[in-house]
Formats: C-alpha cells, structure tokens, sequence
C-alpha cells in the first residue's frame, strides 16, 4: 500500500472543506430553515483545521462566516437568536481549528527534524558497503519493524583487510536506544579489529570483551563473522549464536554452512560453554553468499510458517544484486504482512572474471 493510499489524496483533502460547506448551503436552502442544518457550516473549519495550515483553516473560517451570515439573511434567522448562535459556532470553530492546526504543523517540523537527525545517525552507524570489493559485488539491505524508523539493533559492515574480505552481520538484543548504541559499539570494535587481528577468532574475543563491558551481563549480541578469499575460493566464518549464513552454487543448489559446535552469543561468555571455533566452505566464481538476521528467518505467515528462505532462494538470480536484494526483501515482507522484527541482509557474490 503506498503512501497516498494510506494517508489520502492531498489534493481530495484540500476541496474536502469547500465540499462540505457546499452541501450544508444546499441541504440549508432545500430543506429551509427550520431543519436548523445552518450551525453544519462549522464542518468546513472543523475540516480544514485538521488537514490544512492554521491560515488556509482561517481563510475557509471568514468564509463559512460569510456564507453563514448570508444563509442566515435568507432565512431570516437573524430576528432571533439561531442566527446569531450558529455564527459564534462557526466562529468558535474556526478559532480552535486554527489552534489546532498550528499545534499540528509545529509537531509535523519537530518531526521532520527527529527523522533527518536518525537519518544522518544512520548513516554514521550502517555507512553504506562498498558495492565492489575485486571480484565481489556486494548489496546490503535494512528494514526496521518499526513504522517510519531508519536504525535499530541489527547491524553489518564490510571491510577490506591485509587478511582478506571481512564481514559482520549481526543482531543486538532488544529494542531502542540501548540496542542502538550496542550496535554502533560493535560496529566500530569490528571495523578496528578486522585491520589488526589476524584471526576471526580474536576478532570474536575482542566484540566478546567489548559487550560484556559495555552491557555488564544484561544484554548480547549475535553474530556472524565472514573472511572470504577469493585466491583460494573459501570463506572462513566464525558463529556466535546466529542464523547459519547461506551459499547459492553455481548450480543453483542451497548449502547452509553450519559450525562445527554452536558458540554462545556475544556478552554471554562468562556463562561458560564452547568458544566460537571457525570453519570453512567452498565459495566459487559465480556463487553467492547471503548473511542475514533472524528478522529473516523468523519471519511468520498468518498460519505461523517460518519464511522458506532456501526455497525463495531463486529470488536472487537476476543480474544485479541490488535488485536481487531488494525482491527478497519485498517478498519477505509481503509473506509476513509486514515487518515483524528488524531485518538485516548482506549479499556478496562471486564475480566470473
């Protein structure tokens, strides 16, 4: 549903006062005045103060007072009171329509505000990825769960290093500002890490170190960490309690690289269990690979079904990645009637030469 559809013509809008004034005058001069439909012309300020500026809900006001006074010479309602009382109730209206309105426009500004600022912190947090790194072509996409919001707790970074291609997708616990806060923390911890470390495993310990610091025990992180290299077609990844990532074939066929033991989440470490341990998968010209958050694989139809992300998989056979991108995002959020949770998805793909 677009916007326009939700929210209404502007242009039907703005006539919809003038329209209803019209139809008071009419049914008033119809019906005379003893149906008393005469205080109906407030409609129109009433209107016009909910969906127009303070001015124009003044303009369409003095214009109801004059087709008031005019209604009411005609019906001679003047030699009494009705007259006089339907023309303060006009007037009344249009003054707090007018109010109204103002009120309106300075929250639509604050709120315009608040957006350009999450705007531009998104931007500092989720920078865009590079859409070429050799021969990987990379698309990344975000969807908030919740209406009219650009960040949240899900987060993914690329980066070029000494030691190959590094990534990190991943999902803080939680909603809000704290979520978002966390997710920034990690960010710049993997964007330093993946320069210096020559592991993913000390890059996993060093984010391990950072959230159980910054959140003390009351909120985790998982994760998946990515090392591709292309010389040797593998990627290494390193799990820490998030959804397997997923590798296209050539040949069309669906492969979810699993760890060899399941390691806890990021800040949960002191609980004890198995470190994260990395493990390998073959990646080949032509392949590509997808690491997403559980906002995708935990996406519910009507009836509670989990998306099929492997059987939608052939979504992401067109030439651009992008547009590959941004089809399974659509049908992720058309199979769920909506965004559920806060979705993350990173596509790479292994160019022929």
């Amino acid at each position: 549903m677009s916007t326009t559809e939700r929210r209404g013509d502007p242009a039907v809008l703005s006539w919809l006062p003038i329209v209803v004034m019209a139809v008071v005058a009419a049914m008033d001069l119809t019906a005379g005045p003893q149906a008393g439909f005469l205080p109906l012309v407030s409609l129109g300020p009433a209107f016009a103060g909910l969906i127009g500026t303070w001015r124009r809900t003044v303009l369409i006001g003095c214009a109801a007072l004059l087709l008031c006074a005019g209604l009411g010479v005609y019906d001679g309602l003047f030699d009494t009171r009705r007259g006089y009382t339907a023309m303060a109730s006009v007037a009344g209206v249009t003054l707090a329509g007018a109010l109204a309105a103002s009120t309106r426009m300075r929250r639509e500004a604050e709120l315009a505000s608040v957006r350009s600022i999450a705007e531009v912190a998104q931007r500092v947090l989720q920078r865009p990825v590079p859409r070429r790194v050799g021969r990987l072509q990379v698309a990344a996409s975000y969807t908030s769960a919740v209406a009219e919001s650009r960040i949240g707790g899900d987060l993914y970074e690329v980066v070029v290093s000494p030691y190959g291609v590094r990534v990190i997708v991943g999902d803080v616990q939680g909603k809000g500002l704290a979520a978002v806060e966390t997710a920034a923390l990690v960010l710049g911890v993997f964007r330093e890490a993946a320069h210096d470390e020559p592991g993913l495993t000390a890059i996993a310990a060093r984010l391990e170190r950072t959230v159980a610091r910054d959140a003390g025990g009351e909120k985790f992180v998982t994760a998946v960490l990515a090392e591709i290299h292309t010389d040797e077609e593998y990627v290494a990844f390193l799990n820490c309690g998030h959804p397997a990532p997923m590798i296209i074939r050539a040949d069309h066929s669906v492969d979810f690289p699993l760890p060899p033991a399941y390691a806890l989440p990021l800040g949960m470490g002191t609980l004890g269990g198995d470190p994260p341990r990395p493990y390998r998968a073959d990646f080949s010209p032509g392949e590509q690979l997808l690491l997403c958050t559980d906002g995708v694989t935990e996406a519910r139809d009507a009836e509670g079904a989990f998306y099929p992300l492997e059987e939608r998989a052939g979504l992401l056979d067109v030439p651009d990645a992008d547009a590959a991108l941004e089809a399974l995002r659509t049908d992720i959020v058309r199979y769920a009637r909506g965004p559920q949770d806060d979705a993350a998805m990173l596509l790479l793909r292994y160019r022929r030469e």
